[in-house]
């Protein structure tokens, strides 16, 4: 017996997961850059000038920025593309 239903894109799906994990990737990657960038100034005993976080934040803030804004969009729609495949069983036996 043929499937009636007809076959649902999830591509809007995708794109509007895909730019809020990528809005999100670039704030969390960035703030774990400066983090990064506090140790690092920590350790090297680098005194940062007057209002800043970190000797260097910058450098390290785009590092984060570009890591996160990449890896999180991807992992989550990997995880969502594996999660689709199969269904999941809800009873418990």
């Amino acid at each position: 017996m043929a499937d009636d239903a007809p076959h649902e894109s999830r591509t809007g799906r995708n794109v509007g997961i895909g730019c809020l994990m990528a809005f999100l990737g670039l704030m969390s990657g960035g703030m774990i850059g400066v983090l990064v960038a506090y140790i690092v100034g920590k350790v090297t005993n680098c005194v940062p000038p007057q209002g800043l976080p970190a000797c260097d934040w910058g450098q390290y803030a785009v590092a984060g920025w570009i890591i996160g804004g990449v890896s999180l969009p991807i992992l989550v729609l990997w995880r969502l593309r594996g999660s689709g495949a199969a269904p999941r069983n809800s009873q418990r036996g």
